[in-house]
């Protein structure tokens, strides 16, 4: 009986407290092809997580130019080709200042590398690496990125 009620409840009540996703973009970093191929990790700044470059919209670029404009910043990719349609999503939780956490929903950018900068805006802020598709799988924390390296 509880059970039920419990349901009722949620369902009349959740869609009103239940905070829409917020978007950011991501970009896949890659070089090489076949059994070759290498992904760009970077660190998060606050927890040292290996995550890939992401951000939030950019006024004035499109989601893809966010994606390598993140890349740049993030990781130093200087020259790259980025994909017009992302190659996958994935949500996780964004922890804010004030203790609370947000829903995001990232949509991920294929970025083809050509060349890497060692001066970048947050080269000192963050370490970067590259590695396998099953390494980059095994080193992020995100189910559903995990998902999209395990896919290539």
């Amino acid at each position: 009986m509880l059970d039920q009620i419990q349901s009722v409840v949620a369902g009349l009540f959740g869609p009103m407290v239940r905070r829409p996703k917020m978007l950011q973009m991501a970009a896949l970093c890659h070089r090489g092809e076949g059994e070759h191929r290498e992904f760009l990790l970077v660190t998060s700044r606050n927890t040292a997580r290996w995550i890939i470059p992401k951000g939030w919209p950019i006024r004035g670029l499109k989601s893809n130019e966010t994606a390598q404009q993140e890349a740049w910043e993030e990781a130093g990719v200087k020259d790259s080709v980025v994909t017009e349609t992302p190659v996958g999503t994935y949500t996780y939780e964004k922890e804010r200042a004030n203790g609370f956490s947000v829903p995001v929903e990232t949509l991920v950018y294929s970025v083809a590398v050509e060349k890497l900068s060692e001066e970048f805006p947050e080269a000192h802020e963050r370490k970067r690496k590259w590695v396998s598709a099953d390494r980059a799988a095994e080193l992020v924390n995100e189910p559903e990125l995990k998902s999209i390296f395990r896919k290539l």
